[in-house]
C-alpha cells in the first residue's frame, strides 16, 4: 500500500491535505475528485488498504495534476492537515469513528455526510431510521472528542453529480454544526466548482437536513435525474466556469 508520508509531504507547501473516511465509496470518491480538482491533496481512507490504493490510482487518472493517496482510515485522520470528512453508510458510521478514535488531533474538524437511511436495516432508500441520539451527526458528536470540531452537510448532492467533472455542480449544500467547524468546511467546499455553502444553524438542525436526502432520492427516482437544491435570495452565487 502507498503510505501517505512522502507523496503528500512533498507538496504540503502548496497543497493542504483533506482526508475522507470512506473515500472508496461512491459519495466519498466523487467528493475526492472534486476536492482534488479544487487543489487539495486528498487522502482516500478505507478499511481495505488495497482498495484505497486502487481508488487513489483511479482518481489520479481522472484529475490531471491531482494529488491522491490511499490510506487506512486511521492513517487518513493522522494525515489530514485539518479537515476530515466521513462518507460511509450509516451501518458502519459508529464503527468507523471508533476505529480512528486514537488518531485525532485537537483542532481538527470532522464533516459528517452520513444519513441514517433505512437501507441500513434492509429498508427503502426513501425512508429514514431514527438514531438514538437524534441524527447521524449527533451520533458522531458522541463518538469524537469535544476538541474536534463537527459539522454536517452534503446531504443533497449525489455521487453521480460529484463524479461528473465535465460540469460544475450548480448547487447549494446546507451545513450545520460548531461555528468554527462551519468556517473550515465552508472554506474547503466553496473551492469546488459551482458549489455554494449555506449555514443552516447548530448541530440540532442535522435531524432536518439529513431528512432531505430521502426526499431528493425519491425525486431522482421519479424523474430519472440527479437533482440538487438551491436557496434563493441569498448572496450572489459565484459564476460557473
Amino acid at each position: 500500500m502507498t503510505r501517505p508520508g512522502k507523496s503528500l509531504v512533498a507538496e504540503r507547501d502548496t497543497k493542504e491535505t483533506v482526508s475522507i473516511l470512506g473515500g472508496t465509496g461512491s459519495l466519498g470518491f466523487g467528493l475526492a475528485l472534486r476536492l482534488g480538482e479544487a487543489g487539495y491533496a486528498v487522502c482516500l481512507g478505507s478499511r481495505d488498504a488495497h482498495r484505497a490504493d486502487r481508488a487513489a490510482a483511479q482518481a489520479r487518472e481522472l484529475v490531471e495534476g491531482g494529488t491522491f493517496v490511499g490510506c487506512l482510515n486511521g492513517e487518513a485522520v493522522t494525515t489530514a492537515d485539518r479537515l476530515v470528512i466521513i462518507a460511509v453508510p450509516f451501518a458502519s458510521h459508529v464503527a468507523t469513528l471508533k476505529s480512528v478514535a486514537a488518531h485525532w488531533r485537537a483542532g481538527q474538524v470532522l464533516l459528517d455526510t452520513t444519513v441514517p437511511l433505512a437501507t441500513a436495516i434492509g429498508g427503502r432508500p426513501t425512508h429514514l431510521v431514527e438514531p438514538w441520539h437524534g441524527s447521524a451527526a449527533q451520533q458522531a458528536r458522541s463518538a469524537i472528542g469535544d476538541d474536534i470540531g463537527l459539522a454536517a452537510g452534503l446531504h443533497t448532492i449525489s455521487a453521480a453529480a460529484l463524479r461528473d467533472l465535465a460540469h460544475p455542480l450548480d448547487q447549494d449544500t446546507l451545513i450545520c454544526g460548531d461555528s468554527h467547524a462551519k468556517v473550515a468546511v465552508t472554506a474547503a467546499l466553496e473551492r469546488i466548482r459551482g458549489l455554494r455553502v449555506v449555514d443552516a444553524g447548530s448541530l440540532e438542525m442535522s435531524r432536518l437536513l439529513e431528512g432531505l436526502t430521502p426526499v431528493l432520492i425519491g425525486i431522482n427516482i421519479r424523474h430519472k435525474t440527479h437533482a440538487g437544491i438551491q436557496v434563493t435570495h441569498l448572496q450572489a452565487r459565484a459564476a460557473l466556469a
